[in-house]
């Protein structure tokens, strides 16, 4: 049983570099929606000629200026796009994982008994402590991405009606995960690692 808990200790690693991956992930995202955001907002003033004062005797720069401006939101939402398939990619990573670990207490050749899953071993994690908290943190990540999700392809629509409050909002649920509590996680390693703290 102890070398079992060991291997999902291991698990629980990859798990956790699979979250730093997310972090980072998640400070390009934050950067790609402001740089979208700040395009999205400049188009409505570069749209009117007046704001070109002396420029307006140059051929058609309005136009210009807009499509050049149109180009860089169509290479940032590309780029988001891919971010977000990486984002999508760890949440496959944590469900396999955690999969992979039921798997491994059903197909076992000595399958545990209810009461051996909840068994601990001085002040290692049980088995069921395990998956629980894998299946948690798949949960949070899978509810996370499908949130940034939606904010990123409501960016499209905001792009002819801008509305700062409805971009603001969206950056802000960016901003604060909601789904991925951090004291929660930390939680979740604190009991899966609790030899390593003491």
């Amino acid at each position: 049983m102890e070398a079992l808990v060991k291997k999902y200790q291991q698990k629980f690693k990859k798990v956790r570099d699979e979250m730093n991956r997310w972090d980072d992930l998640q400070s390009r995202l934050l950067s790609q929606f402001r740089n979208v955001s700040s395009i999205i907002e400049r188009l409505q003033v570069l749209q009117d000629s007046k704001n070109y004062g002396a420029l307006n005797c140059v051929d058609n720069i309005v136009d210009t200026v807009l499509r050049k401006q149109m180009e860089s939101l169509e290479i940032i939402l590309v780029s988001m796009k891919k971010t977000m398939e990486e984002f999508h990619r760890i949440v496959l990573s944590i469900e396999k994982i955690h999969g992979d670990s039921r798997q491994q207490i059903k197909g076992g050749s000595g399958k545990p008994s209810a009461k051996q899953l909840q068994q601990r071993i001085g002040i290692k994690p049980s088995l069921a402590d395990c998956l629980d908290g894998l299946m948690v943190l798949y949960d949070m990540h899978h509810s996370e991405y499908l949130l940034k999700k939606s904010v990123v392809s409501a960016l499209p629509a905001l792009t002819f009606k801008p509305s700062a409050s409805d971009l603001c909002a969206l950056q802000q649920l960016l901003v604060d995960q909601p789904n991925i509590p951090k004291e929660e996680v930390q939680s979740i390693f604190d009991v899966i690692f609790a030899e390593e703290i003491c």
